[in-house]
């Protein structure tokens, strides 16, 4: 009798279970974005934060940790491909058009921003990384400037969980307060688009903000004012996080058991090598839909992983310190973007 040997199984990788569950999350999130006409980025986050609370909290532990692999690396490769991507997004032209007043403002709410925050989370008594991670979330581009930062210092993934957890709160706060201040402040289209882009956290909630400013007759074409603004801000990402590698570097942060980050990590090189190739207008119309469709469906993947990490839980034992930096950040930035709204373009 012959015995035919049985086939070997099928193993798939430890981050395959982790890595469908963000899949199936960002075609949710992309499908409901388009549905209702909110930016998708802000869906899938607030539908991680959705699912880990409800389902994984039900599931136990065990579900938990057999998803944690494929969650990770959404959290931070995807992410990491995702806003490298971003730079076919940047026009470097439509940036400069808007002006060095305007170019300036940006400036100003990023260095400003972070300055400030990281002085009063000093004096609150927040660690170096936590506030540092709230610092750039805050003043850049949301959760993405967070975990930009987060691969370059040894923050625990804790503070990196409540960094995103506080910009979904604030930052999604914002989306209706934003068009409110600005219609009772009397601002035009390109005054409040000016003050969404230099303001708000996410450049989905940017995007958030904008389409309701152009709702309103005395705001129209906000949204395109506001999106150049918000991308002039993430262009400031590479400087920062290269800024904040060297700090690293110096202060010895990172874990004793893992390389030292780069001065300039890879990601960061693709978001300029992107930008650049942008800059070429060599790239077809159909190349950069492709990409871009790509790139938000990568972000909307991360930022569904990095909600499912946000349990409540959780927020309610971090203390009320994380929490008032957050909402002074938030202040800080709207108030810096709203003098230089005025410098720039005086009301009236």
């Amino acid at each position: 009798m012959i015995t035919v040997p049985a086939a070997p199984a099928l193993r798939l990788p430890a981050s395959a279970p982790g890595l469908l569950l963000c899949a199936g999350g960002a075609a949710v999130a992309l499908g409901l974005g388009r549905a209702v006409g909110v930016a998708p980025l802000l869906v899938a986050i607030l539908l991680g934060v959705a699912v880990a609370n409800t389902v994984l909290r039900r599931e136990g532990a065990a579900a938990t940790r057999m998803l944690a692999p494929g969650t990770a690396v959404a959290a931070k490769n995807l992410l990491r491909v995702g806003v490298a991507l971003l730079g076919l997004q940047l026009l470097v032209p439509d940036v400069l058009a808007l002006g060095w007043g305007t170019l300036a403002v940006a400036v100003a709410v990023v260095a400003l921003g972070i300055a400030g925050t990281l002085w009063l989370g000093a004096r609150l008594g927040l660690g170096w990384t936590q506030r540092l991670l709230i610092a750039c979330g805050f003043s850049i581009c949301g959760a993405a400037a967070a975990a930009a930062v987060d691969g370059m210092i040894s923050a625990r993934t804790r503070e990196l969980l409540t960094t995103v957890a506080l910009v979904v709160v604030f930052g999604t706060a914002m989306i209706p307060l934003l068009p409110a201040l600005a219609g009772g402040l009397g601002l035009d289209g390109t005054q409040a688009g000016m003050w969404a882009g230099a303001a708000v956290h996410e450049v989905a909630q940017v995007v958030a903000v904008g389409g309701a400013l152009d709702t309103t007759t005395a705001a129209g074409g906000a949204l395109t004012v506001a999106v150049t603004v918000k991308l002039a801000r993430v262009a400031l990402l590479a400087p920062v996080a290269a800024g904040v590698g060297i700090a690293a570097r110096r202060r010895g942060e990172t874990p004793a058991d893992t390389r030292r980050p780069p001065l300039v990590p890879l990601f960061l090189v693709g978001f300029l090598a992107c930008a650049a190739l942008r800059a070429t207008g060599m790239l077809p119309t159909t190349v950069l839909q492709t990409a871009h469709s790509v790139q938000v469906a990568l972000l909307a993947a991360a930022m569904f992983a990095l909600g499912t990490g946000v349990r409540l839980d959780m927020l309610r034992g971090i203390g009320w310190r994380p929490v008032a930096l957050a909402g002074f950040a938030t202040v800080w930035v709207t108030a810096i973007a709203l003098a230089g709204v005025v410098l720039v373009h005086p009301l009236g």
